[in-house]
């Protein structure tokens, strides 16, 4: 089977700003951007397509002309609880945070998860996806979805996550 992930465009949200779980808007350069990637999936049959359910992964899944997509929950971005829509350097000075530097991948946000959590949800969806009798897929999530994933299909280890994000509108594919 061939997995063709694809990381959604820039986002309507200034540098440094802590958006995961929220529904935040994409950039003026969206449409220029995701020409970009509809030409990187253009003419290839897929046998399904699934989405984050979060505006700026669906809003692309159609623009490159997907409609009939199913979203999944479990393509969301980390959820970073009290710390969405804030700054790293507000994070910074939050006294919880101190653990969570140290220990990103098994301590949880305030009121949102670890990435061991995020992890664990994008394996079990993937899971699910590999045991479906498919050739072709395709799924449009998020930078820390599409890490999980890598991780996930042996590219590098869970503790080097976060050195390989993939960049906006990127496309990644795997055989499984």
């Amino acid at each position: 089977m061939e997995i063709y992930l694809v990381r959604h465009t820039k986002v309507a949200v200034p540098p440094g700003i802590v958006y995961g779980h929220t529904d935040v808007s994409l950039s003026d350069s969206f449409e220029e951007e995701a020409a970009v990637v509809r030409k990187k999936v253009e003419g290839i049959c897929f046998d399904a397509v699934w989405s984050s359910p979060l505006s700026r992964c669906v809003r692309l899944a159609n623009y490159c002309g997907f409609r009939n997509i199913q979203t999944d929950d479990r393509l969301k971005e980390l959820n970073f609880g009290e710390w969405e829509m804030k700054s790293w350097d507000e994070i910074s000075q939050d006294a919880r945070s101190e653990r969570w530097f140290e220990d990103w991948i098994h301590v949880c946000t305030p009121g949102g998860e670890s990435f061991q959590g995020q992890y664990d949800r994008v394996s079990n969806f993937l899971d699910e996806i590999c045991s479906l009798q498919k050739s072709r897929v395709l799924f449009f999530a998020h930078g820390g979805v599409l890490t999980c994933a890598n991780v996930y299909f042996g590219k590098y280890p869970l503790e080097e996550a976060f050195k390989h994000i993939p960049a906006h509108g990127e496309v990644l594919v795997a055989e499984v």
